[in-house]
């Protein structure tokens, strides 16, 4: 296992569109360790694969509330089947913006589906922080960010921010 290097804003990486995993192979399974390893390390409660540069549809999650009963989940393909009509608006934060947070409104349930590495298909209600994070991770495998559901002055202020970081550390 590894910690990998994030994606970080304004990199274009994080606007592409993750490909399926077609098949469950071992670099599939080394994959997982080292998004799990990356996420833990950040620290973060989930990471999609394409903040570490892949773009596969994969993600980890762990919402737990304690560092020693720690419960990852695996998912392979992931998909929002259903959604409540009520929502709720939970302070987001994101590995790729990093020291970033902003109140962000989504369904307050969801119904999603995922293969695990066992490759069974698995149906899963959510609710509260694991249905945020699980939208948020979606979201990404999708080419999209927290911060594309802020007002357009938000979310320019963002970008600014971090296109003149990129260039500060580019011309270190």
């Amino acid at each position: 296992m590894s910690i990998k290097p994030l994606v970080i804003l304004p990199d274009s990486k994080l606007r592409l569109i993750s490909e399926p995993v077609k098949e469950i192979t071992q670099e599939i399974r080394q994959l997982t360790e080292d998004m799990l390893e990356t996420m833990y390390d950040a620290p973060g409660v989930g990471l999609a694969a394409i903040q570490i540069g892949v773009p596969l549809r994969i993600v980890t999650m762990d919402v737990s509330k304690s560092e020693d009963e720690r419960e990852p989940m695996v998912l392979l393909n992931p998909e929002i089947v259903w959604a409540s009509e009520e929502t709720r608006a939970y302070e987001e934060g994101c590995l790729s913006i990093p020291e970033y947070y902003e109140e962000v409104e989504r369904p307050d349930r969801v119904r999603f589906r995922y293969m695990n590495l066992k490759g069974d298909v698995i149906e899963q209600d959510a609710d509260g922080l694991m249905a945020t994070c699980v939208q948020h991770e979606i979201d990404h495998l999708n080419g999209v960010l927290f911060i594309d559901y802020l007002s357009k002055l938000k979310r320019d202020r963002v970008m600014t921010k971090f296109k003149k970081a990129a260039k500060r550390e580019a011309g270190a």
